[in-house]
């Protein structure tokens, strides 16, 4: 496979990203140039690449731990993207940060929960409970930045009334690992009467299996 043959297959809207993340785990000398497409000038290859190795990290999470210091420095990318992408990667990558490379950028990673974007925070919320199950350690820290949605500082309050529907999902995957639980509960029991159908029903869910 070469390299312009590769581009161009990831390039190709109906290609079947699972086939060539396969492919390219088979030969990880590939992976270099799924990271260079990310500069590409066509959109249908830049954001197929960056599908692709969100894809490699969800099934082969050790093939892109070397390069974890590449997708860190997407977390600043001006493409906001390219920004949920690396936010999605390194989430993918806890289960195999051997170096606790992530434990040192846990902070700027949550940094954006409380707004503006929301599409930011809820993409980290989501990948900030893989890294809590992956670092049980982390939970209490994570959990507390998570609960920063509640006063969050979005485009609209409906924009909150989601974030906070990603907030209890988050909290959901990782609550048994969590030791001040109280004010997760809180939180929670609070969203019952939450005035958006989908975040109250989560609310209700969570409320039934957890804690009440």
């Amino acid at each position: 496979m070469q390299e312009l043959t590769l581009l161009d297959q990831i390039g190709q809207r109906d290609v079947d990203k699972e086939h060539i993340v396969d492919s390219v785990a088979q030969t990880p000398e590939l992976i270099p140039i799924v990271i260079e497409g990310l500069d590409a000038k066509q959109a249908s290859v830049k954001y197929g690449c960056a599908k692709v190795l969100r894809i490699l990290s969800e099934k082969y999470p050790e093939l892109l731990y070397p390069r974890i210091d590449f997708f860190v420095s997407l977390l600043d990318n001006n493409a906001n993207v390219l920004k949920w992408e690396g936010i999605h990667v390194i989430g993918n990558l806890a289960t195999v940060d051997s170096e606790n490379k992530i434990d040192k950028i846990i902070d700027k990673y949550l940094e954006p929960i409380p707004g503006p974007v929301l599409v930011t925070a809820a993409n980290i919320i989501g990948g900030a409970a893989k890294i809590a199950s992956a670092k049980p350690y982390l939970a209490d820290r994570i959990s507390i930045a998570i609960l920063q949605v509640e006063n969050a500082k979005y485009q609209t309050t409906e924009c909150r009334n989601v974030a906070l529907g990603h907030a209890i999902k988050s909290f959901n995957q990782f609550f048994d690992h969590i030791e001040n639980k109280t004010p997760v509960i809180e939180l929670v029991t609070r969203q019952l009467e939450n005035p958006r159908n989908g975040t109250r029903k989560t609310a209700a869910q969570f409320a039934k299996k957890r804690c009440c």
